[in-house]
């Protein structure tokens, strides 16, 4: 147990000392020792006195009364006199603490303040004892010392005079109640205007943030009348906990099932109990709320455990509420990292609690949290309270967020108190505590009043610092500002005349005494009542920059000083990078520059670079704060030892950090500068120049595609690699096959080739897209189990499988250029697949990814190491100090330095960016060309020659209708074998390609947030998809066909229109040709074509159509090689049947020959 401390406030040492001096019985040490047991079962005080109950021997307890000799009237007059005399002391006690003048002051009028006699005390006790005082009344004398200590006001009290409410009477002060605790209930309130905001919140800047816990600290008295020991210390010790567990890199094991909770449904909504802890999260499904969690799990520690297991590339799968908490738990590591927090205390009623909330006293915090005010979903969050739901302010919205995830962390490995569980409780493990036991009830307002400076209330006047500089010499000023108003500022001396402003006085006074108890010189400003300004010379004007300003700008109090002194510049290191000789067009590489380069460490004084011999001779010697050049620069001779010995020592560069700094102008956080000579050599490297499109190309390229060409042209010339992320559908493939094109007119393939690895779904799709824009290109598919090099090729397409399988034939070809596609393959760095594709070796390598790379920073620096081998350092390294910062710290800063580092390799197009891609059709149908799977091969040849034989033994109707039969079963192999065998086994979707290249899609626009048609012309095809694809993303897909009801059918339509989650939407092509308005999506596949391009527009127009305000991409899945591909090739060649009606149908192809019908239905050969 720990050991009480009576008496730890000067005025509460008196009140014991008093007594102790006429203890003539040495009762009071018996008293003690009783109060320490905790003996005193009750206590109240009031003007009428002291009743109190103590445990006895004989009996529970004794009761006692004592009543203190009050002040006569004349005295309460004197005392109230003497006190307006001294206008500094009545602001004192107007915050809440005595000054040791008051005993001067009530000695001098021979008044006693405290009981100098046992005849000043009426006591008495129920106890057998005769002696007065008895250890019960000795130890409720102690006891009354815990109250005094907390309360000083209470020595006025007992003795009949609420010196406060006097004051206020005599003098018109105002008494501020900022120490009265909050009752929470006047948080409640009803719902603001609802928030339309599309943000996540991911815009947020942390890089402005300070460090705040040593100045936060500096607030804090130590040893705190509420707790026995030094609560203080034990309070910084758990801010440096914190401290060190964000510094780690936030990634939690996922919890199976956890995040689809969430994920799928359409928003979420936050209910806090009366006390503002998490009582329910509730989710929006099918337009009705549930809750997300069982009765079992904690709402708070599992929605915890989904804000941590979000990965960042699929944090836009998650509603914008989730996605908008992730990103204020983010902000609340860097508050706690920054030590830019406090807690607050809050009741409810008789209960007690503390709220840990963001240090908005610091001007970058309060602007972030103004940030999130503004977009935060207000609306999702309400409070269950006995009057039913309610809501919060915005301001008090984002409060009880960060609590949530401030109080998490602080809960962990918290630093004890010895026996003040109670305080821990309170401040730690967020509970509810109550104060109603002895020697507690001051206790609230005890720890109200320590944390109280967090939140200064200001005055209708408030303070401000005024700081001058005359003839190198630096003035203080106190200045007066109304609040809320530009006006000229007051002198304090005109204030302190003015009669209009002497109701304000106090008030006043009350803030100019806060800010002198960190900034002391300023009592004698103030007690020269603003006649006597503070002058210091260029050295002491320092601590006053640097220690004393920052800590009562924190307070709100405003520093008015010229511009230039809010810059104060230092000397640090720069670099200065130049070239051994004048850069011509012979440098046509990067390394041909690099080779050039030399380096120059210099002394950076704000904008100007000198040399160090030259910062030797004309300011080494200097100290304090200096002009130089119109600016002020602080010269410390600790810190310019240090400078010097490190200019001594330069630190080496790895080579790609010097790559880097040529990009960035800085190296190891130092500023670099780059010489005329050496700019004009990365333009050179860097510039785009206009390059004509290479001879044979058979397509027209728009702009952007253009000059994606030439930039990716550019690299390939400098030695660049380059990574080309331009959005789905804006043609990266038609941009590369461009290059290769131009490449091999350049004679680039006669010793070396390109290689081009794809995932299987886009190996034909890649033959395909060559064939038709270059067919000058000689390309070949290396793929397959009769995989052979040909002698003579220019491409080589092959898979990420069979480059594991065929490493090392790869390895022993030369590469001029390597390219991947769907590049996010080699995300993951410790794989093999991701090892061997880096370890082959060619001249230049291109990645393709239309994912957004920007969300996957990890992925990116792999994509970026295979493009650029080295050039972002190791992962370790990257992770530390690129993607952390950016993810997690959300420094952009850092995003800004990463942008410059990495521009000149990456390239990334929206469709949705008008200024880039003005020439973007509304629509744009793309053709999947896939080859089938070995199952679909073996069950499409066998069916063909069994058909044909059946087909060739009849003819009309018949005929036509075998034909139209064959037909049918064959496009059904093409979407899956167990489609036309109707199979009771298990169906494995991997068994089509079509299938497999399906998932791909949808999950590359899942990703992305966008939404898509599927449309399919059978029923049990869209019974699979169904099935299929509920088992990969954990959420059911809607399915419209011929059996739907009616009101089925308009509760999908109306689903998919307005819900977040549902983003897929199978159709059969029958059931949803017409009558259908599906605009909230922007990507339509035809897993099966229906060869009547009119059948096919129709249901691609129910996407495209009035109110599509987006572009509308359009996947057309064809298997290659067979009888899709051949009857779609004579679709799109006979300009007749593209003007087919729908009634048509397909009856032309049941007129077929039987010449024309072989040919149509052979499988092409498949390489």
């Amino acid at each position: 147990m720990a050991r009480v401390v009576y008496g730890k406030t000067w005025w509460g040492q008196r009140w014991l000392n008093a007594l102790t001096d006429i203890d003539w019985s040495n009762r009071l040490p018996r008293g003690k020792t009783y109060a320490n047991k905790g003996a005193v079962l009750n206590l109240s005080t009031s003007a009428k006195g002291i009743a109190s109950k103590v445990a006895g021997s004989y009996r529970n307890y004794y009761n006692q009364k004592l009543k203190i000799k009050q002040f006569t009237s004349l005295e309460k007059v004197q005392i109230l006199d003497a006190l307006l005399e001294n206008e500094l002391q009545v602001a004192e006690l107007l915050n809440g603490t005595l000054s040791k003048d008051l005993i001067n002051i009530t000695n001098r009028l021979r008044i006693s303040l405290f009981p100098s006699s046992w005849e000043a005390l009426d006591m008495h006790c129920s106890c057998p004892d005769f002696a007065v005082p008895c250890k019960h009344l000795a130890a409720v004398i102690y006891t009354l010392a815990l109250e005094i200590d907390k309360n000083p006001f209470l020595i006025f009290e007992l003795k009949g005079l609420d010196i406060l409410k006097e004051l206020q009477k005599r003098s018109n002060i105002q008494i501020d109640q900022a120490n009265k605790v909050i009752d929470v209930e006047s948080y409640f309130t009803e719902l603001e205007t609802q928030n339309e905001t599309t943000t996540s919140l991911d815009q947020l800047d942390f890089s402005a943030l300070p460090d705040l816990t040593a100045n936060v600290f500096t607030f804090l008295e130590e040893k705190p009348h509420f707790s026995e020991g030094d609560f203080k210390n034990v309070l910084y010790k758990n801010y440096q906990k914190v401290h060190r567990l964000t510094k780690k890199e936030i990634k939690e094991e996922r919890t199976e099932g956890l995040l689809e909770k969430i994920k799928n449904k359409d928003t979420v909504n936050l209910v806090f109990d009366e006390t503002l802890n998490l009582w329910s999260v509730l989710g929006l499904e099918n337009n009705q709320f549930f809750p997300v969690f069982s009765p079992k799990e904690t709402p708070q520690k599992e929605l915890l455990n989904v804000i941590t297991q979000m990965d960042e590339e699929e944090k836009d799968q998650f509603p914008l509420f989730i996605q908008q908490l992730r990103n204020i738990y983010l902000l609340c590591l860097k508050l706690l990292n920054k030590g830019a927090f406090f807690p607050r205390l809050l009741q409810r009623e008789e209960d007690y609690f503390i709220q840990w909330v963001p240090a908005t006293f610091s001007k970058e915090v309060k602007a972030v949290i103004e940030e999130v005010q503004a977009h935060l979903l207000h609306q999702n969050i309400s409070v269950k309270t006995s009057n039913g739901v309610k809501h919060l302010s915005k301001k008090e919205g984002v409060n009880v967020l960060c609590h949530l995830f401030l109080q998490d962390f602080l809960s962990k490995d918290t630093v004890l108190l010895t026996a003040e569980s109670r305080l821990l409780n309170l401040f730690f493990y967020n509970r509810k505590e109550q104060f109603n036991g002895v020697g507690e009830i001051e206790v609230p307002r005890s720890i109200n009043q320590w944390l109280q400076k967090f939140q200064i209330v200001h005055k209708e006047y408030v303070p401000a610092i005024q700081l001058q500089e005359v003839d190198e010499n630096y003035y203080v000023n106190v200045m007066i500002e109304k609040e809320g108003e530009a006006l000229e500022p007051i002198a304090l001396a005109t204030f302190w005349k003015d009669e209009k402003y002497k109701a304000f006085k106090f008030d006043l006074l009350q803030d100019l005494l806060l800010v002198a108890s960190y900034f002391p010189a300023l009592k004698e400003h103030i007690n020269s009542k603003g006649q006597m300004p503070l002058m210091y010379d260029n050295v002491e004007i320092v601590s006053v920059l640097f220690d004393i300003f920052p800590v009562i700008e924190l307070l709100g109090i405003n520093l008015m000083m010229p511009k230039v002194l809010r810059k104060i510049l230092q000397p640090g290191k720069s670099l200065k990078a130049d070239t051994s000789e004048s850069v011509d067009e012979g440098v046509e590489s990067f390394m041909d520059l690099q080779k050039l380069l030399r380096f120059k460490w210099q002394v950076a004084l704000g904008e100007e670079q000198i040399s160090k011999e030259e910062f030797m001779e004309k300011y080494a010697h200097l100290s304090g704060l200096v002009k130089v050049n119109n600016q002020y620069v602080l010269f410390d001779q600790k810190d310019l030892k240090q400078l010097l010995k490190e200019l001594e020592t330069p630190p080496a560069f790895k080579a790609n950090e010097i790559s880097q700094a040529l990009f960035s102008e800085e190296i190891q956080g130092s500023p670099l500068t780059l010489s005329d000579e050496l700019k004009k050599g990365i333009r050179q490297l860097t510039d785009i120049k206009k390059i004509h499109e290479p001879e044979g190309l058979q397509a027209t390229l728009r702009p952007y595609q253009k000059a994606g060409f030439e930039w990716m042209y550019r690299n390939t010339k400098v030695g660049f690699g380059s990574l080309i992320a331009d959005d789905m559908g804006l043609g990266k493939t038609l941009q590369v096959i461009t290059l290769l094109l131009k490449l091999k007119t350049e004679n680039y393939f006669k010793s070396k080739k390109a290689l081009i690895v794809v995932p299987t779904s886009l190996l034909t799709n890649w033959q395909s897209e060559i064939e038709r824009f270059a067919p000058d290109l000689s390309a070949f598919v290396y793929h397959g189990a009769k995989r052979k090099f040909v002698d003579d090729f220019d491409v080589l397409i092959t898979t990420y499988g069979m480059v594991r399988n065929s490493k090392d034939e790869l390895k022993k070809l030369k590469w001029a250029v390597m390219v991947i596609d769907e590049a996010q393959n080699i995300k993951n760095t410790a794989t093999q697949q991701t090892k061997l594709i880096k370890s082959i070796k060619a001249d230049t390598y291109i990645g393709m990814s239309g994912t957004p790379v920007e969300n996957r920073l990890s992925e990116y620096w792999s994509v970026m190491d295979f493009a650029n081998k080295g050039y972002l350092g190791t992962l370790s390294n990257f992770s530390k100090n690129i993607a952390k910062p950016i993810q997690q710290d959300k420094d952009f800063k850092v995003l800004e330095r990463f942008k410059k580092i990495t521009q000149p390799f990456i390239l990334r197009r929206v469709k949705t960016d008008k200024s880039i891609i003005s020439d973007l059709p509304d629509k744009i149908e793309k053709n999947q060309f896939i080859n089938l799977a070995p199952e679909q091969v073996a069950v499409y040849e066998e069916f063909v020659q069994s058909a044909l034989e059946e087909i060739e033994k009849n003819d009309g109707s018949a005929r036509r209708g075998m034909v139209l039969k064959m037909m049918l079963g064959l496009k059904q192999v093409c979407d899956h074998p167990n489609l036309f065998l109707k199979s009771n086994q298990e169906e494995d979707p991997m068994h089509s390609t079509k299938v497999q290249r399906l998932f791909e899609l949808v999950e590359e626009i899942v990703q992305k947030g966008e939404k898509v048609l599927i449309f399919t012309q059978y029923k049990t095809m869209g019974d699979l998809l169904q099935r299929w694809i509920e088992d990969r993303t954990k959420k059911k897909p809607q399915f419209l066909h011929g059996g739907s009801s009616r009101k089925s059918r308009d509760e999908m339509v109306s689903n998919f229109q307005n819900n977040r989650t549902d983003n897929i939407f199978i159709l059969s092509l029958k059931a949803a040709g017409t009558g259908l308005n599906l605009t909230a999506a922007n990507h339509v596949i035809h897993f099966d074509l229906w060869w009547n391009p009119a059948v096919e527009a129709q249901a691609t127009d129910r996407a495209y159509r009035i109110g599509q305000n987006k572009n509308v991409m359009v996947h057309r899945m064809i298997c290659k090689g067979t009888i899709e591909e051949k009857i779609d090739d004579m679709i799109q060649s006979k300009k007749e049947l593209s003007d087919l009606t729908v009634a048509e149908g397909e009856k032309w192809i049941g007129n077929l020959s039987d010449d024309e019908l072989k040919e149509m239905v052979k499988l092409s050969e498949i390489e």
